[in-house]
């Protein structure tokens, strides 16, 4: 064979691998992490998820349910990635229980909590003074055992001393997406939800809302651990990363998420 023809087949042989290698890298799946996010993050996370895979490739499924819920199932095996909860201490449980890549949680935003009411429910003033009135039939809370939130909005009612004025107007959620959804369908007259629901399009437009003060319960500091054994927990940490930067922090902000150490 003459040194041309040689030279074609070598560079035949050679376009004919590196096509079959751009064959197989479309043919394979792009990667996947698993997610685990406290409830309150359901109406921020989307367009961030999107964004993140717009830059890495990697697509992120999630799962939304209270912190506790979702540290419990991490620590029965569950197979998540990452978990971003709604305080830090359900992610040091996770970590205590051996199933924590770092030693602590990485804060990565501060909660607000607010009470919301529907345009239409009657009430003249919304406060927390207002709570007492004989207007006010009924008030959704998130779980205290289970939920951030509801342990804040617990708080609040405790050291204003309303709790016991409350007897019989509370209406339980199993997380704080689902006391938004309570207030917002009038399954409850009043709300403590997260600013992070009430600054949703749709709760906007249906009602309005007080923020709670701060000084009435303790920070709401939410917290993240990367899971030891994580399939992805390189995708995980650079998750974390794309949190932390100051594009990132400032649309979380704008969705209700101060930065942690605000």
């Amino acid at each position: 064979m003459s040194e041309k023809w040689r030279c074609l087949l070598l560079t035949v042989l050679v376009c004919a691998t590196v096509l079959a290698l751009q064959g197989a890298a479309l043919a394979q799946p792009p990667r996947t992490l698993r997610l685990a996010a406290a409830a309150d993050l359901e109406p921020v996370l989307p367009p961030l998820l999107q964004e993140f895979q717009k830059q890495t490739g990697i697509e992120i499924q999630t799962s939304y349910k209270s912190s506790a819920v979702l540290a419990t199932q991490i620590l029965n095996g569950a197979p998540f990635d990452l978990f971003l909860a709604a305080d830090m201490a359900f992610p040091q449980r996770v970590i205590d229980g051996g199933r924590g890549l770092t030693a602590h949680p990485t804060p990565y935003a501060r909660g607000t909590l607010v009470l919301w009411t529907r345009n239409d429910s009657g009430l003249a003033t919304l406060s927390l003074a207002a709570l007492k009135s004989s207007a006010v039939h009924t008030v959704a809370i998130a779980n205290p055992r289970h939920a951030p939130y509801g342990r804040a909005a617990q708080q609040t009612l405790d050291h204003t001393g309303l709790l016991a004025a409350m007897k019989g107007k509370l209406v339980v959620a199993e997380n704080i997406a689902q006391a938004a959804q309570y207030a917002a369908s009038g399954n409850a007259q009043v709300g403590f939800i997260s600013l992070t629901s009430a600054l949703t399009p749709r709760l906007r437009a249906a009602g309005h809302f007080v923020r709670v003060p701060q000084q009435d319960y303790t920070p709401l500091i939410q917290g993240a651990v990367a899971i030891k054994g994580a399939a992805h927990a390189r995708a995980a940490q650079q998750f974390l990363h794309f949190l932390a930067e100051p594009s990132t922090r400032a649309q979380l902000a704008r969705a209700g998420l101060d930065p942690p150490q605000a």
